[in-house]
């Protein structure tokens, strides 16, 4: 079992923190689509919901907090900014006392993605220093055990897909009634999202190690040549696709894996013009894009695999991100109104939907239909994340906040209040419709300022620096 490594002490701090802060923990999101509002409410609800007393992010409603990867994908989405610190109580409860992460091997590393972002939130010098050394023993270890050298890729199933039903043949093993990938053939197979993640993780480490005045440098070198490696045996670009994995006979695997092609855009793996060829080319359902497609043999229509066409939505909310990220807008915004729309027929956010019908589901796994699990928190916060980095354009940055707002696809105004960052209170008015670009204008507390909001408060209005300490009310023209 992993050890949970916070003291009791440190416990009773951050249930404290939680109390004293409830009254400001809520935001609201306003705009002239009340589908998008009330999903909105519903997914901060759904994540207060399932934040433990003693501050543990749970999975979802039907899911204990043990997963590493949720707890990272959702202080990436959404938590490190706005449950700051429940996202930071998680991040270490997967770790074996703050030494190594722990849990499923094969994409763990998405927490050293995530411990980065955490860090250019709170700023906070000794919770990096501790992140830096857990994150490099982590790669030492997953450096000896996953690498393949001949190949120059990290071996291991695909990024959250623990469930055979995400894989087709040999990897899956006709006749073992077992649903868990590695009780299959699957401990030697190379996947694109996990590969992405790591290369993404070597940027982050080198980092934090400028950060803390280390040297990054070999960090820097191992991910060029991962990058590499990635483009070398995943990326055809003939035909403008990613491939999802290559098998442990070497074979490869030229299915569309959404959430390698999100992470691929987004890491930069690939070109901004090669990223939109890529994207235009995922195939997208009634509902959005499946996490895996086309469907494996054994599956159908009319019983879908669990981990191949079904929908994920926290999955949908990363290939959102990507067509934000490289300009692909009415991808965009499609994404999040479908998610919406899932929400407002089922009532909540849903682990997984029928890509045929919009309906919750478990979909066909080891000749069977699971049930659906109701309240998933990644799913949550995944589309709080298009609020928080897209519609408003918050960017992360080790001094503070930046803002590249997207705006409402309709101009029309938009506003997030009740963004708690360190002693203050954000809340942000966007008028206009643009492409990610700094803004027209900006104001704060009505008067002419830069986009930019420093950790203690520091704002430029009017070119002079000055530091607030309350409401920041920020109003962007775009």
């Amino acid at each position: 079992m992993v050890k949970k490594g916070f003291s009791f002490v440190s416990s009773v701090l951050l249930m404290a923190a939680s109390l004293i802060s409830a009254p400001l923990s809520a935001q609201t999101l306003t705009t002239s689509n009340r589908n998008i509002d009330n999903a909105f409410k519903i997914a901060i609800s759904t994540i207060d919901k399932n934040i433990t007393p003693e501050g543990l992010i749970l999975a979802g409603g039907d899911y204990g907090g043990e997963w590493t990867r949720d707890c990272a994908i959702n202080s990436l989405n959404a938590l490190s900014l706005i449950r700051t610190e429940a996202a930071e109580y998680s991040l270490w409860s997967v770790t074996y006392d703050r030494h190594s992460v722990g849990h499923q091997y094969w994409d763990k590393i998405i927490w050293v993605i995530a411990a980065w972002d955490h860090y250019m939130v709170t700023g906070d010098n000794d919770f990096l220093r501790q992140a830096y050394q857990c994150a490099r023993t982590t790669f030492a270890e997953l450096e000896m055990q996953c690498f393949n050298e001949r190949y120059g890729l990290f071996m291991g199933p695909a990024v959250f897909q623990d469930g055979i039903a995400g894989y087709d043949e040999p990897v899956y093993q006709k006749g073992n009634s077992s649903s868990y990938v590695l009780n299959h053939d699957a401990d030697c197979i190379m996947c694109l999202s996990t590969n992405c993640i790591y290369y993404k993780a070597y940027q982050s480490i080198a980092s934090m190690a400028w950060q803390l005045k280390l040297v990054g440098s070999a960090y820097e070198a191992k991910a060029k040549n991962l990058k590499k490696a990635i483009r070398r045996h995943f990326y055809n670009k003939t035909d403008n696709q990613l491939y999802y994995y290559i098998d442990q006979n070497g074979k490869t695997h030229n299915y569309t894996e959404a959430l390698g092609v999100a992470f691929a855009a987004l890491y930069e793996v690939v070109s901004e013009k090669e990223a939109k060829k890529i994207i235009r080319n995922v195939h997208s359902t009634r509902y959005g894009v499946p996490v895996v497609y086309p469907s494996f043999p054994r599956f159908s229509e009319s019983k879908p695999g669990r981990h191949n066409v079904m929908i994920w939505p926290h999955v949908n909310m990363f290939f959102a991100s990507a067509c934000a990220f490289v300009g692909e807008f009415d991808r965009f915004y499609a994404e999040v109104n479908n998610l919406a729309n899932l929400v407002k027929s089922s009532g909540g956010f849903y682990e997984i939907y029928d890509p045929a019908t919009g309906k919750p589901s478990g979909g066909y796994q080891c000749g069977k239909l699971w049930g659906e699990c109701h309240d998933q928190t990644w799913c949550a916060t995944g589309y709080v994340r298009q609020f928080l980095y897209n519609i408003f354009g918050i960017r992360l940055s080790p001094l503070g906040l930046r803002f590249r707002p997207l705006g409402m696809p309709n101009g029309k105004e938009c506003s997030l209040r009740g963004l708690r960052f360190h002693n203050n209170i954000i809340n942000i008015t966007v008028r206009g419709h643009g492409k990610g670009d700094s803004p027209k204008s900006c104001t704060i507390n009505g008067e002419k300022a830069s986009n930019f909001v420093a950790y203690d408060g520091t704002v430029y209005i009017n070119g002079r620096q000055r530091i607030i300490n309350g409401e920041i009310n920020i109003v962007f023209q775009l």
